[in-house]
């Protein structure tokens, strides 16, 4: 029975950060933004860790491959 049991997605594994506000512009530009959704190993983070939009996400992960290109953000921390 156990094998046939569902697979409860456990949301206190991730940490939740504040979503991106109104006035709140995604940029590469906008260093102190990006780092708040970059992983200490430099990963960008999920979508649902972000609680971002997909829209907000896509904005994001060009904004910060911008970024790492210019040099302005490292590729590993």
């Amino acid at each position: 029975m156990d094998k046939y049991k569902s697979k409860k997605y456990n949301y206190y594994n991730y940490r939740r950060l504040p979503t991106i506000g109104s006035g709140d512009l995604i940029d590469y530009k906008n260093i102190n933004l990006i780092n708040r959704f970059i992983s200490e190993q430099g990963k960008i983070l999920t979508r649902r860790t972000n609680n971002l939009t997909f829209k907000q996400q896509r904005w994001l992960t060009i904004a910060i491959k911008k970024a790492r290109i210019l040099s302005s953000l490292t590729f590993k921390n």
